[in-house]
């Protein structure tokens, strides 16, 4: 009787296992669905899919350091400041080299990344805490460095903005993480850690230095990611990348993938994540519904996912 009862349990578990796994494809393909019908199918026009993919860009790149991060157990709300502060710099060295731009670009992001995960880790302060207090110091600088006027790309960056350049260049990058985590010691590592802290540690894997190098990474890929930007806005204010933080913490979830971090993430959260906030977004849009109403959804819609996907037995920490 108890061997029937512990099958019955375990099939059970299997099944609800497959069912959240399931889910954010059912939730895009639903999405997807409802939203043909209400706009007449414009929604997925290709000239909508076209837009629904150049506004990805930097969402997605952005959420594969996130996703690291968030593997780890811990979390990242500079990600909109680091845009700000290498866009502006992006924007003021590409008038001589845009290769030169690209590579300060990464290069300031890798710093702020850094400095988020070295004070996380020696000082021992929340990742939450650390994250958010580097958030409004580069906003800060963001905003002093554009009182005057916004800071403007030159002319000949507009003519970048192509598909054909930024599709593969984001696919190499997906591609890339993809590899780093599923197929590299270092995913294994980081997925060690979000699983349980002490135990890697005692497994011989360097967690300081590995958290250091997950924020030093995820700076550097929002650092890339503030060239697309730069593209694709031409204008950089003291808003610029303003909510990236909070999109990306939605995408992820909306994706699939639970707060708690560990190793039952998987990198297909980022993809089907970002196309499911891209989707909504979109189509709220071409729905002409209020910006503020749809910023209501998209807490409700966050909210309902995290209440219906949290598992109850563990306990959740943010590290």
């Amino acid at each position: 009787m108890k061997k029937t009862l512990r099958a019955a349990k375990k099939q059970t578990c299997i099944g609800g296992n497959l069912f959240q796994a399931l889910l954010p494809y059912i939730g895009l393909f639903l999405l997807v669905l409802i939203f043909g019908v209400m706009t007449n199918f414009t929604s997925v026009s290709l000239r909508n899919l076209r837009l629904i993919v150049q506004q990805s860009y930097v969402l997605i790149i952005c959420s594969i350091g996130v996703f690291f991060i968030m593997t780890m157990g811990s979390l990242d709300f500079s990600q909109g400041s680091i845009i700000g502060v290498a866009s502006i710099a992006i924007a003021f060295l590409a008038q001589c080299n845009l290769a030169l731009a690209v590579i300060v670009g990464i290069v300031i992001g890798a710093a702020i990344g850094f400095i988020n995960g070295f004070l996380f880790v020696k000082f021992k302060v929340s990742s939450f805490i650390v994250t958010i207090c580097t958030m409004f110091i580069f906003r800060g600088v963001c905003a002093f460095l554009t009182t005057e006027k916004p800071m403007s790309a030159p002319m000949y960056m507009y003519s970048l903005d192509q598909l054909y350049i930024f599709v593969p260049v984001v696919a190499v990058i997906l591609g890339l993480g993809w590899f780093l985590f599923s197929g590299t010691s270092f995913g294994r590592k980081v997925k060690a850690i979000g699983a349980g802290e002490t135990a890697a540690k005692f497994s011989g894997i360097r967690v300081a230095s590995t958290k250091i190098f997950v924020y030093t990474l995820a700076g550097a890929l929002a650092g890339f990611a503030a060239t697309i930007n730069t593209i694709r806005v031409g204008s950089i204010t003291a808003t610029s990348g303003t909510l990236l933080e909070t999109n990306i913490m939605i995408s992820l979830v909306l994706g699939g993938m639970p707060v708690t971090g560990g190793s039952k993430n998987r990198f297909s959260s980022v993809v089907v994540g970002v196309l499911l906030f891209a989707v909504l977004n979109n189509g709220l849009a071409l729905l002409q519904i209020d910006p503020n109403i749809q910023q209501l959804i998209r807490g409700v819609l966050f909210l309902a996912i995290v209440v219906a996907t949290t598992d109850r037995n563990v306990a959740i920490v943010v590290k």
